[in-house]
C-alpha cells in the first residue's frame, strides 16, 4: 500500500474544503439553530414528563447526548452518495474506473481531508466547549482512546453503507429518493436524533444489533462511560468490528456484481 498517495490526496480535501470556508460556517450556523429546537424540544418532554429521569437519562444527559452526536454527525458525515450519483449520471465513473487506483480507495480518500478539516472546526471546539460548560460531565480518560478506535470503525461502516446506497444508482441512474430514505433511516436507528435509550423496548433490541447504531451510538456510549471498564466497552466494539467487516465486503461485492450495469449515453 502506497501511502503517500493516499495522503495527497488527503492534503488535496483539506486544502478544498479550506477553500469553502462559506460553506463551514453555513453549516456552523446550521447546527446552531438545530441544537436550540432541540434543547426546548427536550426541555418540554422532560417538563411534561414530570421526573427529572426518563429512560434512565436526565434532561443534561440528553442534551449532552444530542450536542455531541450533531457534531460527530457534521465530522463524520460524507456525500459518497450522491458523489457516486453525480458520477454515474454524467459518465464520469469511466474516468475514475480508470485511474490507477481502486475507485473505492480514490473516493474515501478523497473524502479524507474533510474529516481532518470537521474534526478541527466542528468536533473538536464542540467537545472541548461541552466539557468546560458541564463542568466534566464528559469523563477524560482511557474511554477517549477506546472513542477513537470507536469512530474508525463508525467511518469506514457509514462508507460502506453510503457506498453500498450509490452503487444502487448503477441500476436506477437517480438516487436522490433512496439516499433520502437511508439518511432518515441511518439517522433514526444510529440514535443520532434520537437516543437509543428512548426506544421501545423491541425496537430498542432490534436497533442495537443493526450497523447502523455502530455509527453514533456506540461511540457516544463509550464516550460518555465514567467506568470504560473493558467488560462493557470490548462487546461494544466487537460489534462495530463485526459490522466494519461485514458492511466492506457486502459493499464491495455488491459494487464488483454491479459494475456490469454501467451505461453512458445509452452505451
Amino acid at each position: 500500500m502506497n501511502l503517500k498517495k493516499y495522503l495527497t490526496l488527503t492534503r488535496a480535501g483539506i486544502i478544498e474544503a479550506l477553500q469553502f470556508r462559506l460553506s463551514a460556517f453555513v453549516m456552523f450556523a446550521g447546527n446552531i439553530l438545530y441544537l436550540i429546537v432541540v434543547y426546548f424540544l427536550w426541555k418540554a418532554i422532560y417538563a411534561s414528563a414530570g421526573t427529572d429521569v426518563v429512560n434512565g437519562m436526565t434532561f443534561s444527559d440528553t442534551l449532552i447526548y444530542l450536542v455531541l452526536a450533531t457534531a460527530l454527525y457534521s465530522f463524520t458525515e460524507m456525500y459518497t452518495v450522491w458523489e457516486m450519483g453525480r458520477a454515474i449520471q454524467s459518465g464520469k465513473i469511466v474516468l475514475d474506473l480508470l485511474k490507477p487506483m481502486e475507485y473505492r480507495s480514490y473516493l474515501f480518500w478523497s473524502y479524507s481531508g474533510s474529516f481532518v478539516t470537521n474534526f478541527c472546526t466542528t468536533f473538536l471546539p464542540t467537545f472541548i466547549a461541552v466539557c468546560i460548560v458541564t463542568h466534566g460531565a464528559v469523563p477524560l480518560g482511557i474511554n477517549l482512546l477506546y472513542f477513537a478506535v470507536s469512530v474508525v470503525m463508525a467511518i469506514v461502516i457509514n462508507y460502506s453503507i453510503d457506498y453500498l446506497v450509490g452503487t444502487i444508482c448503477l441500476f436506477t441512474e437517480s438516487i436522490w429518493g433512496i439516499n433520502i430514505m437511508k439518511q432518515v433511516i441511518v439517522l433514526l436507528l444510529s440514535g443520532a436524533t434520537i437516543p437509543l435509550a428512548f426506544f421501545p423496548d423491541t425496537l430498542r433490541r432490534v436497533a442495537y444489533f443493526l450497523p447502523f447504531q455502530s455509527i453514533y451510538n456506540a461511540p457516544l456510549t463509550i464516550l460518555l462511560d465514567r467506568s470504560a471498564r473493558p467488560e462493557t466497552v470490548l462487546p461494544i466494539l466487537g460489534l462495530q468490528l463485526f459490522w466494519c467487516v461485514f458492511m466492506v465486503l457486502l459493499s464491495k461485492l455488491f459494487w464488483k456484481a454491479s459494475l456490469r450495469q454501467i451505461t453512458v449515453n445509452g452505451g
